[in-house]
């Protein structure tokens, strides 16, 4: 099978290396009008989120390549440096990563509910560059219609999925934190912030948004959350009890050299749950500053409810697994069988026709009939066909086929 991947996530990666395989859709277009003039190069889908990057490349066996390498060849970077993070897989132990990754099976906080979503925008943004094909439209498809079903199938945790919720579960387990009254502010309202802004707001807190001055009035954000400029956010930084920083900006939206003049008198978490970081790490030198990023959280769910929804989910994956390979593997000899059921058709309906001539029967009545031979003898070779294919083994088949394809050529 003629499909491989490799991939970065943060199983083996720390946040300042996944953040150089970081890719904006702007770097992503770029790279797919790279990609896909390479020749032995078919398709190519990429996936970037805040816990993984990773490139799918489907063409011709053994001319593909390495995908780290054309990677980091894209990027600029040293392959010699960064390959050791990355895990590469082809056929079959592709497949099966993304089936599980769609599900949430792959993430840091298992059943998680962005990634499905994420999956199928990856999809999505290829086709729109032009840059996926047929295997790899089928097999995003399907491990998205797998990732659904297990979704609504299965519970994978009674936990809250998203990161933010995560977040503050530790926070209240591990440091007794609330955020129930407190003057919350959040930089960024993107989909993760806006996420996260509602959260806040559910358990009580008094949420601040910041937004650019240039699109104030027109920012989607909770309807209970007060606004504020992003230029102006400083001004609010020494009264709040939480900020959580969550953008897609490339730039650091907090620095040490704008928080150490601040005048600030109690403890202040501070969580970037951004990639590439939107925090910069040196704020956390700061005696007042409790800093976290998204590697800080991890929650424990091996129960055992949790084994059996996995089992049951793990069982459903294998049945779209199953789909994609019986398309995979007859791609080629479905068309041949359907030109096949047009010859033998049509050999039926010109027989007929001479005994048609003579039956006394109006025009329409004839037409009928003919319409009706050539369905039927479509459904028979149908049935015939199909039914051989399931009997034999693929190569019997194939022989059976090319014997009827001459016979009938």
């Amino acid at each position: 099978m003629a499909i491989c991947m490799a991939g970065i996530d943060h199983t083996k990666a720390k946040l300042d290396v996944r953040s150089v395989f970081s890719l904006t859709k702007r770097k992503m277009a770029e790279a797919y009008a790279s990609f896909r003039d390479i020749p032995g190069i078919d398709g190519c889908v990429l996936l970037s989120t805040c816990n993984r990057m990773e490139i799918w490349l489907s063409g011709t066996e053994d001319v593909i390549g390495s995908p780290v390498d054309l990677l980091c060849t894209f990027l600029g970077v040293s392959l010699d440096l960064y390959e050791m993070y990355f895990q590469v897989r082809a056929g079959a132990s592709a497949v099966d990563h993304l089936f599980r990754l769609a599900a949430g099976l792959e993430s840091m906080i298992i059943g998680e509910d962005q990634i499905l979503t994420q999956v199928g925008d990856a999809l999505v943004y290829s086709r729109t560059c032009a840059a996926t094909d047929h295997a790899l439209e089928v097999l995003f498809r399907l491990a998205v219609t797998g990732g659904k079903r297990v979704k609504t199938e299965t519970v994978l945790s009674t936990a809250d999925r998203s990161v933010i919720h995560t977040a503050l579960q530790v926070l209240e387990q591990e440091e007794g934190f609330s955020v129930k009254g407190k003057t919350c502010m959040v930089i960024g309202n993107g989909m993760m912030g806006r996420l996260t802004a509602q959260t806040l707001l559910d358990r009580g807190a008094d949420v601040t948004v910041t937004v650019r001055q240039y699109r104030s009035g027109i920012v989607d954000i909770p309807r209970e959350c007060k606004r504020i400029n992003y230029d102006d956010r400083m001004q609010l930084f020494p009264s709040c009890d939480f900020v959580v920083s969550a953008t897609s900006s490339p730039n650091y939206t907090l620095r040490l050299e704008q928080m150490e003049n601040l005048s600030v008198d109690h403890i202040l978490p501070l969580i970037d749950l951004a990639v590439p970081r939107d925090i910069e790490p040196e704020c956390g030198k700061l005696p007042w500053v409790r800093l976290y990023d998204i590697d800080s959280f991890h929650i424990d769910l091996e129960t055992e409810n949790l084994r059996e929804n996995l089992k049951k989910a793990e069982g459903i994956l294998e049945e779209e697994k199953k789909e994609f390979y019986d398309w995979y593997e007859g791609r080629d000899i479905v068309p041949r069988i359907q030109r096949m059921k047009e010859i033998i058709g049509k050999d039926v309906q010109g027989r007929m026709v001479p005994a048609l001539r003579h039956a006394h029967l109006e025009k329409e009545e004839k037409q009928a009939m003919e319409e009706s031979i050539a369905q039927a003898s479509s459904r028979m070779m149908n049935r015939m066909l199909f039914g051989l294919k399931e009997k034999l083994t693929d190569q019997e088949f194939t022989h059976c086929l090319e014997a009827m394809e001459e016979m009938f050529r």
